[in-house]
């Protein structure tokens, strides 16, 4: 699962839920930005998420979304937009397991040139890249994507826009 939550983890939230905000970042041509993540000690065992990560200190969700992004992408002209969807999930990562609750937030973006210069020494070992996505090669893909449902749920966002409320998603424990 994601490399980002190797950054503050469940201990620093007393061994609970960690907070995490995630960014469904949009092209102009409605592409949807993904990194590429594997485990550290096993690139086969491969995945594919979106940009964001753990809340640190203070900061709200917002900014650590935008945070986030700038530090795994180097992107940082973008208005963050609604939560789109909510959703809880239990991986083991890097030899542990993390527990998080997630908000994804919609953004949009004219750069789609990737620098991601701000990752930790476990997401250099961990991220293997990044791509832009359309979602008809979202629903064709055999790859594994988190959320799973991400093909529909984006398909759903393109046709109908933004929901009037966060979507909760189904819990996801790998």
């Amino acid at each position: 699962m994601p490399a980002e939550a190797t950054r503050t983890g469940r201990d620093a939230y007393g061994g609970g839920l960690r907070k995490v905000a995630r960014v469904v970042l949009l092209d102009p041509r409605d592409r949807i930005l993904l990194l590429h993540g594997h485990e550290p000690d096993d690139p086969a065992d491969d995945w594919w998420f979106t940009p964001g990560g753990g809340v640190e200190g203070d900061e709200t969700r917002e900014q650590a979304a935008l945070r986030e992004l700038a530090e795994e992408t180097g992107i940082t002209e973008v208005e963050l937009g609604p939560v789109l969807w909510r959703r809880r999930c239990s991986f083991p990562f890097a030899g542990r397991r993390w527990d998080q609750d997630e908000w994804y937030y919609l953004a949009r973006t004219a750069r789609t040139a990737i620098a991601a210069a701000g990752l930790t020494e476990l997401e250099r070992r961990s991220v293997a890249g990044a791509r832009w996505w359309t979602c008809q090669e979202l629903t064709g893909t055999h790859e594994t994507v988190y959320p799973t449902r991400l093909a529909e749920l984006l398909r759903t966002l393109l046709d109908e826009g933004p929901p009037a409320r966060p979507v909760t998603l189904d819990t996801e424990i790998v």
